[in-house]
């Protein structure tokens, strides 16, 4: 993987990471996205879906900053600065 990860790569990543979380093959990642624009997306499958990507991108995201994510651009940005 590239040390400069780009927003579309990650979304790529992370496509695939809410489709195995979420069980919804027709999710596809986009900047805006929220937890609202998921059905299934509830605290449950929120912890999950941290720790999938953690493990997809061999990053650790602080609970505090996991708190302050607003929408998937932020977890973009949160990816790419640990990455970095």
């Amino acid at each position: 993987m590239n040390d400069a990860l780009s927003d579309q790569a990650i979304l790529r990543q992370l496509t695939d990471v809410f489709r195995q979380v979420f069980d919804d093959d027709t999710i596809v990642a986009r900047m805006d996205m929220t937890a609202a624009d998921v059905k299934k997306w509830d605290s449950l499958s929120h912890v999950d879906m941290i720790v999938l990507l953690e493990e997809t991108f061999g990053i650790k995201i602080p609970t505090r900053e996991v708190a302050r994510l607003r929408n998937v651009g932020d977890l973009v940005r949160c990816v790419q600065a640990r990455k970095a």
